[in-house]
């Protein structure tokens, strides 16, 4: 299939300039890790031709060979501003920011901050994958904290984590994932500030990635971490990557609350040669000047939501979806299908579809999958009658 999708009504949405053969001609991993008769619906990537504003920034860094080593506070002045109109939040000091390579890597070194070798930490399960990888590898240890049946924070079971993460004495951290991936739950500001007591009842250091905080429903508000009461120690990690598709172009900011201004000043300042300098300019650009791009990709993840339960409900009725206000992601509960713990396989294997398997996600994602909503109605509904046709 390759429908261009051009007429006037469309070019609105970023989400629907693009061909399945021009999307081909990437190089990147979602289109370079399967072979061409897959349809790769998995790694967060979108399926969207940039933000003019970054287009620009980036080539007139080309023109005038600005490829050198970052410096100055643009970006995180970008983001307080950013902060100030969407938010509502001024509270990015950018004194209390430091630019990091990108988000995980920042994470570790925030977790390096506030733990040592040997020390929990909290996640919710189920749970971006490399969560585990990277705490693992950094020689901490990942005590999971499940979400409740409704996919939101259960404070009861995340107190029970904080109790095991201390039995033994020493410190512990909480890894908050804001928005949620994969399950798209923004947290709300009752919830955050329950969690914020909680924290500072067990001493527990929040670390909160909030990559995915501008990327929600038109409807919906998201709640930086670090604006909710008693949220004062703790250290959250932000960037334009996921909203305005700029992975390839790392950066990312690592910010404290007040009362953690001294943990981030101890960031070795080798950290800050992490970052691209070209990165730093696109995302500055993106938060500067993206809003309309940005506000026409939420409008068209939004159509893709309700287009998704309805294609599930006609062709795929035994998956259970609950379309989510955050992220572009879409969590599948697929456990009625009985097709074991990773249905992604069967999907891959029989419809030739790319979806993220929910084993990877640690606790609570046998059964499901991860599917990237950003994408054309074209090729999600394409998709779906690949999923449907594996069953057949």
């Amino acid at each position: 299939m390759d429908h261009a999708l051009r007429d006037d009504s469309a070019d609105a949405n970023p989400l629907r300039r693009l061909t399945l053969d021009e999307l081909r001609l990437r190089t990147s991993m979602k289109w370079r890790t399967y072979p061409d008769d897959v349809l790769p619906l998995w790694v967060a990537e979108m399926d969207v031709p940039l933000a003019p504003p970054v287009v620009r920034a980036v080539g007139e860094a080309m023109a005038r060979g600005d490829t050198g080593y970052p410096a100055g506070t643009a970006y995180a002045q970008a983001l307080a501003g950013f902060a100030r109109a969407r938010w509502g939040w001024d509270g990015v000091d950018v004194a209390r920011t430091a630019i990091v390579p990108d988000v995980m890597l920042g994470v570790v070194e925030m977790l390096g901050l506030v733990t040592g070798p040997g020390d929990p930490v909290v996640v919710n399960c189920p749970v971006y994958a490399p969560f585990y990888q990277f705490v693992t590898h950094m020689d901490r240890r990942v005590v999971e904290a499940p979400l409740g049946e409704d996919l939101r924070i259960d404070l009861d079971v995340l107190e029970e984590a904080f109790r095991h993460a201390l039995a033994d004495g020493g410190r512990a951290a909480y890894l908050l994932c804001s928005p949620h991936n994969p399950t798209g739950t923004v947290h709300s500001a009752g919830e955050l500030s329950a969690v914020a007591a909680l924290a500072d009842r067990y001493g527990v250091r929040v670390v909160a990635d909030e990559i995915h905080a501008p990327v929600v429903a038109l409807d919906a508000a998201f709640v930086p971490y670090l604006s909710v009461p008693g949220a004062e120690r703790g250290l959250s990690l932000m960037s334009a990557s996921k909203a305005w598709n700029l992975a390839g172009l790392k950066a990312a900011l690592a910010l404290a609350g007040p009362a953690a201004a001294d943990d981030l000043a101890r960031l070795p300042e080798e950290v800050s040669h992490g970052p691209s300098h070209v990165g730093i300019l696109a995302h500055t650009a993106a938060l500067r000047e993206g809003g309309d791009w940005l506000d026409a990709v939420r409008g068209g993840l939004d159509d893709n939501r309700r287009l998704l339960a309805s294609l599930l409900a006609e062709r795929l009725p035994g998956v259970r979806y609950r379309p989510a206000e955050g992220t572009y992601l879409a969590w599948l509960d697929c456990r009625a299908l009985g097709l074991g713990d990773d249905p992604a396989a069967v999907f891959l294997e029989r419809g030739r579809v790319a979806l993220s398997p929910g084993p990877h996600f640690g606790t609570g994602g046998a059964g499901h999958v991860r599917l990237n909503l950003a994408t054309s109605p074209d090729l999600l509904t394409e998709a779906v009658r690949r999923m449907a046709s594996a069953l057949g």
